[in-house]
């Protein structure tokens, strides 16, 4: 029998790394997707089952070829994990137009590229998974938050369309949206006084959305909220 493909563009040590790691124990060849080439290449090692390819997803010819190499060595994509989401945050005063393009470009952009770089072989299959891990600034944006809210914004009103569309062709399209801080090395550093509660746990975070591409289509899942049982919302 053959493995089924995921991808996950935005492949890191939080989220990325959670999502290869229960996709590949469920039997799935994955394919990490990042612009880092180092970073990418030691997650990919260990994790079995995985493979890196480099890429940016802002460019789209640069997709349309990455995902044709994953499509000839791995097979057709089952499984989209779309977690591209970088910003620079700050207010309106503090970031500049180069900033709010490149978290447009990482986010809805990005997720746009991919989308139709699957849509063939999901299509030719007769159904998939595209789930995208969104945040809680798609529905309220802060101060500091100008280009971040902006792009996950549009990424959201991006997923509900697809949605709309595909999920009558068998496509499940849903998204994930994180409201809190994912615990990683980076946060951690950040706000060493936080506790063990304050902070999301990416593998927690990996298992619902996994959960999410299993369901039936009876009852399918557009948009999940995640946040930890201590978080004020």
């Amino acid at each position: 029998m053959t493995q089924p493909v995921c991808v996950i563009p935005g492949a890191g040590p939080g989220n990325g790394r959670a999502l290869a790691q229960r996709f590949a124990a469920a039997g799935y060849r994955v394919a990490l997707l990042a612009r880092n080439d180092e970073r990418l290449n030691e997650l990919a090692d260990n994790i079995d089952g995985a493979v890196a390819y480099p890429c940016d997803v802002g460019d789209g010819e640069q997709v349309e070829r990455v995902f044709t190499a994953i499509a000839e060595d791995l097979g057709a994509v089952d499984t989209l994990l779309y977690n591209g989401g970088g910003a620079v945050f700050g207010n309106i005063d503090q970031i500049g137009p180069e900033h709010f393009e490149s978290a447009w470009r990482s986010n809805a952009f990005g997720l746009f590229n991919c989308v139709r770089a699957v849509l063939t072989g999901m299509r030719s299959a007769g159904g998939g998974n595209i789930v995208i891990t969104g945040a809680t600034a798609s529905k309220k944006g802060g101060a500091n938050f100008a280009g971040f809210a902006a792009a996950k914004a549009a990424q959201y009103s991006l997923a509900q369309s697809l949605a709309r569309q595909l999920g009558p062709e068998g496509i499940h399209v849903a998204i994930a949206i994180v409201d809190g801080v994912i615990d990683i090395p980076r946060t951690r550093e950040r706000m060493p006084d936080k506790p063990d509660d304050f902070f999301l746990q990416p593998d927690a975070i990996a298992e619902s959305i996994y959960h999410i591409t299993r369901q039936p289509r009876s009852a399918w899942t557009f948009e999940l909220d995640l946040r930890p049982f201590a978080e004020r919302w």
